[in-house]
């Protein structure tokens, strides 16, 4: 699951948020990290000074990103990659039209709010093909903005470095005939060894022999019976085993 790749993704968003800077023409302020004095502030309930942004950790940046961007867009229960595009967005532009955007991507209905619906179709969709979606959508939604000209390019950079580490991070699943054919190889390697009728039988005399060896009367065993009884099993197993991983795999591939 994605809960693991917080880090990650977190060091990805903080490339591009930088440090502390504090121009008298941002109305946000005074800003590091990607945290204002106001978010600051918000956050621990409490009036902050300038200083008090310069001083802000890591640690207590990436508890806020944490709390009030990736859990609010459920990158938790997204696939990686996923999570990386939709969680740079939120920090870009806001939680709501994050999720709205990721909605869109996934075909499902943009409400703002990633519940089961959402995810549910996050996790049976290719993740390459909803990152390229999400981050197709983000381009789209920056180009209409009027201060476009002016910030444009370092935006469309941002978005291209961000696409450019989700799809590294996806791990494409491959086809179903794919699977299915390393499935059959495999089985067919290891039927030709459990299947064999030569290593049973050597299997079995040997078997026999040591038990004669503790004293048990082995002259009437039937071994070509017993031979052919455990091949028969193998098969049955064999058969039983291949069925179930089917199943499985046509599911999770589904």
């Amino acid at each position: 699951m994605a809960a693991r790749n917080f880090s990650r993704c977190l060091t990805t968003t903080l490339l591009h948020e930088g440090g502390f800077v504090n121009d008298p023409a941002d109305p946000g302020g005074a800003t590091n990290m990607g945290i204002t004095r106001n978010t600051l502030a918000g956050w621990r309930d409490a009036a902050v000074s300038v200083d008090d942004v310069r001083r802000l950790t890591r640690a207590e940046a990436g508890a806020i990103y944490r709390r009030r961007y990736w859990e609010l867009v459920g990158c938790d229960r997204l696939p990686e990659g996923v999570d990386l595009a939709v969680f740079d967005y939120a920090v870009n532009s806001g939680v709501e039209r994050a999720s709205q955007a990721l909605q869109a991507a996934l075909g499902v209905t943009e409400d703002g709010i990633v519940g089961p619906d959402t995810l549910r179709a996050a996790q049976e969709q290719e993740p390459r093909a909803v990152i390229l979606a999400l981050c197709a959508g983000r381009r789209g939604f920056l180009r209409r903005l009027r201060i476009f000209t002016r910030f444009g390019r370092g935006w469309l950079r941002r978005v291209a470095a961000v696409e450019a580490v989700a799809l590294t991070m996806t791990r494409p699943r491959p086809p179903v005939s794919r699977l299915l054919q390393l499935e059959n190889e495999t089985m067919n390697h290891s039927k030709s060894i459990v299947e064999s009728r030569t290593i049973w039988a050597n299997v079995v005399g040997l078997a026999a022999l040591a038990a004669s060896v503790f004293g048990f009367n082995t002259h009437g065993l039937d071994q070509p019976a017993v031979v052919e009884a455990i091949l028969n099993g193998v098969a049955g197993v064999s058969f039983v085993a291949s069925t179930i991983f089917r199943v499985k795999a046509t599911k999770a591939l589904g």
